[in-house]
């Protein structure tokens, strides 16, 4: 992909906004690379949509200061800034045609005719409508008046592309489908893109970088890997996807391997990456999927560590895996079991054996 390199393209410094005594955004500092699509992620009310609009414009910050490609555009307003915002809601123009739409900034900024009819023949094709130019909105699919969208953001050439939850208003299939339009858009055009979602699933599959926000402010920044992998805290852990928690007592430290007692029994595991002493309470941060499962009365099951005892209360087939609520001890655990077609499915009531492996995300107690 063209145009990435390690210089930020975006700088924001302690950004606070408050509504009343709500700190929406709470003394935000963080750094956006040039060319990467970033997703800020959180639940409603978090602070997302406000730190976006706080990039756009719109809403100007009570402190801090936001710096695009070296410019202080703190309190410039949002036609003057080098930046275009794609909204829920789209906020097409519904008497104008297509063609209308796509061209109605560049016409603005009093662009010569043929400029503007060469520019929306373009973007027209970037974002394949071609023959659709003189459709009306209402005459167009949920989808398509989202490309609309996106190609009016376009015509602008921004710095940065802003996207507030674009895909919400889609049905399942379309969000898929639009998905793979944004992130070929993205690589086509090597274009910074500042996304806005609330579904985890949309930012993992679309992101290079992840913010995590709660209450104003900043919980994590990473890779979708590092914040699937690697969450910070509990928050972050319980937010991106399922995820169980076993806590316990460091018994042994070895060179490569540490004990944790668990009220399940003892997980034999790689230390964590932070420094540790026996008796230190840590908190073992298992993926459903990262637990293998098997029948108890398996002949030839396995033996030997990190295996617990469990049965299973619930069952749910979802086609590519089946997901068990498995009581084990007075704890109840999480595990996705990949196709189920091949393996078979353990019905509830089912005595079983969860296996967990030697490399276990720690977090501190």
């Amino acid at each position: 992909m063209t145009g990435v390199n390690d210089s930020p393209i975006l700088e924001m410094q302690g950004i606070v906004k408050c509504y009343g005594q709500l700190r929406a955004v709470d003394n935000i500092s963080l750094a956006l690379t040039r060319g990467k699509l970033v997703t800020f992620l959180g639940p409603s009310g978090c602070g997302k949509t406000t730190l976006l609009r706080v990039i756009s414009g719109f809403t100007v910050p009570d402190s801090g200061r936001v710096i695009l490609d070296g410019r202080d555009i703190t309190h410039i307003t949002p036609s003057a800034r080098d930046t275009a915002m794609v909204f829920q809601n789209y906020a097409l123009f519904p008497h104008m045609t297509v063609a209308g739409n796509i061209g109605f900034g560049l016409k603005i900024l009093k662009k010569p005719k043929q400029e503007i009819t060469r520019e929306v023949e373009r973007l027209l094709a970037l974002v394949q409508m071609e023959d659709l130019g003189v459709r009306k909105p209402h005459e167009l699919s949920g989808g398509q008046q989202q490309r609309v969208a996106l190609a009016r953001a376009l015509s602008l050439h921004p710095k940065i592309l802003l996207l507030d939850e674009p895909l919400s208003n889609l049905d399942a299939n379309l969000r898929l489908l639009m998905r793979g339009e944004i992130r070929k858009l993205h690589r086509r055009l090597g274009l910074t893109i500042v996304f806005v979602t609330h579904d985890q699933e949309e930012a993992m599959s679309l992101s290079d970088e992840l913010v995590v926000m709660d209450q104003g402010v900043v919980k994590q920044i990473g890779s979708p890997a590092e914040i699937y992998e690697t969450p910070i805290d509990d928050f972050v852990a319980r937010f991106i996807g399922h995820i169980n928690f076993l806590p316990g007592t460091v018994t042994a430290i070895g060179d490569d391997k540490i004990i944790l007692a668990t009220d399940h029994g003892d997980l034999k595991v790689e230390p964590p990456p932070f420094a540790i002493s026996p008796g230190d309470r840590l908190k073992a941060v298992v993926r459903p999927e990262s637990i293998d499962i098997q029948a108890a009365d398996e002949r030839y099951g396995r033996k030997g560590e990190n295996c617990f005892p469990g049965r299973v209360e619930v069952a749910m087939y979802i086609g590519a895996i089946i997901r068990y609520t498995v009581m084990c001890g007075r704890q109840t655990l999480y595990v996705d079991d990949a196709d189920p077609q091949y393996g078979g499915i353990f019905r509830e009531g089912k005595e079983v054996m969860l296996y967990f492996k030697d490399r276990i995300h720690m977090l501190k107690i």
